[in-house]
């Protein structure tokens, strides 16, 4: 997986605050091991079994908003368009099961730690759906849409900045990035690439220091910067160097695909994909009457569903986590960096960490998904190995504690409510997204906790909000939202960087401080290829993060999958997919 997405419809991860379904409400601990234990040993693929040729294969696409279709992996940051681009899209990098780069792929990387640079060969026949080779420059190209201001990529990070000379070309002082070389012209197939360090996650996917992706620049490049992201070549007639090219497009609901005759490996097994919007509350219905071919369950409808029959269930713990974040700042856009507000509302620790305190999740998982999903206690899920900090205990619910902190603080109640430190009255504007038919309860258990301990917490607008409406709100800072809640799917290599950086735009909570970026930097510098000198600052990250609580883990789930049973070679396995999307040329119908 090489890029960090933002969930749209949360039934990627089934969180007590975003997706939890109306029915099957036990209270039964047994029930819920036994169905987490379940899960853990549904197989990560179907079984591999002879493929015919042809056939068509209806996916689901869990949401409840329409997908934007922004078809391009420079300037897409949310799960939902990343999913419907699938077919088509490809990185240039495959991995191994641990998400290290390997050779498989549509390019190869080799890394010269001395000459501190990395070198891209494009593999010759990797073509465009238009026929066109993919060159040295498409690979360029996609390094301008990420720098250049003018695109509104909020791909760019401090992390490209390691290339040399992308700095001055994101800040306007260069018309080229100096440090991409392309020592066979833009024509060529190998791009070179000049950094001021090496890094110790290069070496695997989803790093922050290279990008994995090439855009076409025979394609695009008569459109302006400023208009790629609203353009016809983005959203309605896409190229890519995939095993599909996209046929039929019903903006925001549905994507036909069919194969690209140009594809580097052959032709696909299937005829066509076609990707259809499919709302929580419908899911269940149409896993059970077979309506899919392939659909995510949401947890908490797993007990209606667990008995469909012409079914296999495959499933994996991903690299996601749900969370919350507090506003204690604003980008700005002319510096490229965030800005953190000194008088911030949410700018007090004591005051987020009051909140983390008060919320149940572990009671709220365990009622509402059938133990299938669970709290994480720290930014850096358990999948990174000894990078994770097993020693975090995150924010365990525990009212009496809560209190305590604010009481400590000096937010002292006035009747039912507390007021701010300096007397004023304290209103909280929480953003959340919709979801399953239960989340307007579940968010309500959430406020009630919140109103326990005398914090007037109030949903943005009185509801939840629409997915598009909850990405616009919160990538343009708006002043009425003071904490969200939002979820991550990460990127396969651990540095936190690109999320929580100064210069990340996808830093939403906006915070900053010397510490974070001093930790930041000794995760990812020269001295963190010495294993244990990395896993040090990672937990000492965590730590850091815990205790100053800009951001609060919540939890994660079990992604569990519906497949129909005539289908074979469908995975879930890192090294059968590639940049986390499914292998689709590998993917058909039994003979």
């Amino acid at each position: 997986m090489g890029k960090t997405k933002l969930f749209g419809s949360l039934g990627i991860i089934t969180a007590a605050v975003l997706t939890l379904a109306a029915c099957g409400k036990s209270d039964n601990n047994n029930d819920n091991t036994d169905n987490a234990k379940s899960a853990s040993k549904f197989p990560e693929e179907t079984p591999k079994k002879a493929v015919k040729q042809g056939g068509t294969v209806k996916l689901a696409l869990r949401s409840d908003s329409p997908f934007t279709g922004i078809f391009s992996d420079e300037l897409s940051t949310t799960v939902p368009d990343s999913q419907v681009a699938e077919p088509g899209e490809e990185s240039l990098f495959e991995t191994d099961d641990n998400y290290k780069i390997n050779d498989e792929g549509p390019a190869t990387l080799k890394l010269d730690r001395k000459a501190k640079t990395a070198t891209i060969n494009v593999k010759k026949g990797v073509k465009w759906s238009d026929g066109k080779q993919v060159t040295a420059k498409d690979v360029e190209y996609s390094y301008e849409i990420i720098a250049n201001k003018k695109s509104k990529s909020q791909r760019y990070s401090s992390q490209f900045e390691n290339i040399i000379g992308m700095k001055e070309y994101h800040n306007n002082k260069s018309d080229k990035i100096s440090g991409i070389e392309m020592p066979d012209g833009e024509n060529g197939r190998k791009v070179i690439l000049h950094f001021k360090q090496m890094k110790p996650g290069m070496y695997n996917s989803g790093n922050g220091y290279f990008w994995e992706s090439a855009a076409p620049y025979h394609y695009l490049k008569n459109v302006p910067f400023e208009k790629l992201m609203s353009s016809d070549q983005i959203r309605k007639k896409p190229l890519y160097f995939g095993p599909f090219k996209l046929d039929k497009l019903v903006r925001g609901q549905s994507a036909t695909w069919i194969p690209n005759k140009y594809y580097w490996r052959g032709t696909p097994k299937l005829d066509k994909i076609v990707i259809s919007v499919l709302s929580s509350n419908s899911t269940s219905q149409a896993i059970k009457d077979n309506k899919f071919d392939v659909t995510e369950v949401i947890n908490s409808q797993w007990e209606q569903v667990k008995d469909t029959k012409h079914v296999n269930f495959i499933a994996k713990v991903p690299l996601q986590y749900n969370f919350i974040g507090f506003k204690v700042g604003k980008w700005d856009a002319k510096k490229g960096k965030n800005v953190m507000n000194k008088n911030a509302k949410m700018n007090d620790k004591a005051l987020r960490q009051a909140i983390g305190y008060a919320m149940n999740v572990e009671q709220a998982d365990k009622r509402y998904t059938h133990g299938l999903s669970f709290r994480v206690p720290t930014l850096i899920p358990e999948q990174f190995g000894n990078y994770h900090n097993k020693d975090a205990k995150g924010y365990t619910y525990n009212i009496k504690k809560a209190n305590e902190i604010l009481d400590k603080a000096g937010y002292k109640k006035k009747g039912k409510w507390r007021r701010q430190p300096n007397g004023k009255p304290l209103v909280i504007n929480y953003l959340a997204r919709q979801g399953s038919s239960v989340n307007e309860s579940i968010e309500q258990n959430y406020l009630q906790q919140w109103h326990k301990i005398g914090l007037n917490v109030k949903l943005v607008g009185g509801r939840l909000s629409e997915f598009n409406s909850f990405l616009d709100k919160l990538h343009n800072d708006d002043p009425g939202v003071d904490m969200f809640e939002a979820g991550w799917s990460l990127a396969s290599e651990p540095s936190p960087n690109s999320l929580y950086g100064e210069s990340t735009p996808m830093n939403y909570s906006r915070f900053v401080t010397d510490k974070n970026n001093k930790l930041l930097s000794e995760i990812d510098s020269e001295k963190a290829f010495d294993d244990k000198y990395r896993t040090q600052k990672f937990h000492e990250w965590q730590k850091y993060m815990n205790d100053e609580a800009f951001v609060i883990p919540e939890d994660n789930a079990y992604k569990v999958y519906s497949v129909n049973n005539k289908l074979t070679n469908y995975s879930l396995k890192p090294s059968q997919n590639n940049n986390g999307h499914q292998l689709w040329y590998k993917v058909g119908f039994k003979k």
